[in-house]
């Protein structure tokens, strides 16, 4: 079954953030990633994706984050919020709209009202914004039907890594 996931940044301060979010994207199955703000687009040309993501994945600078929902998606705010779910109780939608607030603030209390759920990750402390990503798309990965198989560690390593077990 195809599982499509998109991602939306209100507004993201930080090029090193974003590029390491293009990185996971780029290694869980993300589409899309939308954003929102003029600090990344000021930022850009500073950026770490060193995988160079932003060539494969479509990354959209918009002004609303609510006019870019794909169709059939369920959004999904993940934000330290009172009254969300906690993410290792969460059931991940198949067709998905991750949405994510800025580095140094919290979303819009508009956008949160587009939300069909609202998560957030149990921690002692507030994740960076590119951390809490990858939490995130590795915990839809762990609760999914994933490949296992060795030709998908084939084709993941970097190629400086030929390690065996059976060595």
């Amino acid at each position: 079954m195809y599982r499509a996931v998109s991602i939306g940044l209100q507004n993201p301060k930080s090029a090193t953030n974003v590029a390491s979010i293009l990185r996971a994207a780029g290694c869980f199955g993300v589409s899309s990633v939308f954003y929102t703000g003029q600090r990344f687009r000021h930022a850009k040309e500073f950026n770490a994706d060193t995988k160079a993501y932003h060539r494969v994945i479509p990354t959209v600078g918009v002004d609303h984050l609510e006019t870019v929902i794909p169709s059939g998606a369920t959004v999904v705010g993940v934000e330290l919020v009172e009254g969300a779910t906690p993410l290792p109780e969460f059931v991940h939608p198949d067709n998905a709209f991750y949405l994510f607030g800025p580095e140094d603030g919290s979303m819009e209390p508009s956008l949160v009202a587009k939300c069909d759920h609202v998560v957030y990750i149990p921690t002692f402390n507030s994740l960076n914004l590119a951390a809490t990503v990858n939490v995130l798309l590795y915990d839809r990965l762990a609760k999914s039907d994933y490949d296992s198989s060795l030709e998908l560690i084939r084709t993941s390593r970097d190629t400086n890594n030929r390690l065996r077990l059976d060595q």
